[in-house]
């Protein structure tokens, strides 16, 4: 088993407005265990999705490098690159966006077996992910007949049952009531413990970012 789960170095990100460079951040690093949770914070255009994106593959950091397992990345991405994040992500990583990433042709419940099947892992349990998520009742219908919220929760059980060893999640609970949000985060910090998972959180909530077990605030990083 491969000690370290995640460890980036040396991350920087810029952007151009228009002729101007704009750094987002500078010479980031950030170190994660199994079984660890570090919550993002900070203003909004601070980096927290940036940075989440970069981690997982999406998007090129301007220098760096990122490991994720025994998988390490840096430079030019090419082909060969991007087949190996994108491996990752079908089967270590779970990825949590602001807005629900759901299949429109497949109902709730085949969203959730699809996302399973691909990681190889067991469908049977999917539909008890729906139902202790509280939309159980809506495993058959499609994401554009079911609300925001719900297709939310549709995509929180669809990486719950993936058993990730990393979970990057980009204000999971934004568009939930406080109570379904509660609901929601208790299940993801019990799924982080009974699997020993890896969670990363980027939030606004700072009650929600002190139950994670370091911290990191985008907000106030060094110059350097």
């Amino acid at each position: 088993m491969v000690a370290s789960l995640l460890t980036a170095r040396g991350l920087n990100k810029q952007f151009r407005s228009g002729n101007q460079p704009v750094s987002v951040f500078r010479n980031l690093s950030l170190h994660l265990d199994r079984g660890e949770s570090l919550a993002l914070t900070g203003r909004s255009g601070s980096g927290k999705s940036t940075l989440l994106n970069i981690l997982c593959g999406l998007e090129k950091p301007g220098t760096g490098s990122v490991q994720v397992l025994d998988e390490v990345f840096e430079g030019d991405t090419d082909r060969q690159t991007e087949a190996r994040w994108a491996s990752l992500r079908r089967q270590q990583i779970g990825v949590v966006f602001q807005e629900a990433n759901l299949m429109p042709a497949l109902s709730l419940l085949d969203n959730v077996r699809l996302r399973a099947r691909l990681a190889g892992q067991s469908e049977d349990g999917c539909r008890d992910w729906l139902e202790r998520l509280r939309i159980g009742e809506l495993a058959g219908r499609y994401p554009d007949q079911v609300s925001g919220g719900q297709r939310q929760r549709a995509a929180l059980a669809m990486v719950f049952a993936m058993k990730p060893a990393l979970i990057l999640a980009d204000e999971p609970t934004g568009s939930l009531d406080r109570h379904t949000a509660e609901d929601v985060t208790g299940q993801l910090f019990d799924l982080q413990a009974r699997h020993g998972c890896g969670l990363i959180l980027a939030t606004h909530d700072v009650e929600l970012a002190t139950r994670c077990s370091h911290h990191l605030d985008l907000g106030h990083l060094p110059e350097n």
